[in-house]
């Protein structure tokens, strides 16, 4: 990303490190792509989820500029609190992808009469019980964002990479079904995702060597 402009690194940044960071969160994931492919309030699910990785990751952002104005010593703690993290997600990854532990989702049951409100409930509720969400979005993904040039366009790619995802589930889930109930697709899924999780580590980590 070198040779491009400095406003479409920060997009591209925040978007990469989102979208790695969204995908390798297991459970969330099943619960809401279950949802999906049951056809159970799959528009409200994906709005609250969007909501929520969008007001956390503004937050985490700014909240990590201003600290980084305040006391510019703590980001780069923050930042290998990152680096760890990320190392930690990787590891995750690899080992579902390469453990036999058959990492194939499949939808059960059949489609229920709830209400959307009760739905997004339910989406609010696994959001927010789910550590790995504040780690990834205010910690993670703040200490990255704030130390780009541009930290406003960064959560904006931040924020479109969680819309495109959880859009793609609602929208793709039938076409889905087929690739995840496959155990050698999630296989290569995670393989793909704990790379893409080494390459953001190394990357965090040669910016503070620098």
């Amino acid at each position: 990303m070198e040779h491009l402009p400095t406003y479409l690194t920060s997009i591209l940044t925040g978007f990469a490190v989102t979208m790695g960071l969204i995908v390798a969160i297991g459970a969330q994931n099943a619960w809401v792509l279950n949802k999906c492919l049951r056809n159970e309030n799959p528009r409200a699910v994906a709005a609250v989820c969007i909501s929520l990785d969008t007001l956390l990751i503004f937050t985490g952002v700014f909240f990590m500029h201003y600290v980084q104005d305040l006391v510019p010593a703590l980001v780069p703690l923050f930042t290998w609190f990152a680096v760890g993290l990320l190392l930690w997600l990787a590891l995750q990854a690899f080992i579902r992808a390469w453990g036999n532990q058959g990492g194939a989702l499949v939808a059960a049951g059949a489609a229920s009469t709830e209400s959307a409100w009760r739905s997004a409930g339910q989406a609010m509720l696994i959001s927010l019980i789910n550590p790995h969400v504040y780690l990834d979005t205010v910690v993670l993904i703040g200490s990255v964002g704030a130390r780009q040039e541009l930290p406003l366009l960064f959560a904006v790619g931040a924020s479109f990479a969680s819309f495109l995802w959880f859009s793609t589930l609602v929208l793709g889930a039938k076409k889905l079904r087929t690739h995840l109930s496959s155990p050698q697709q999630w296989r290569i899924f995670d393989s793909v995702i704990g790379v893409v999780m080494l390459l953001v580590a190394g990357s965090l980590a040669s910016h503070q060597f620098g």
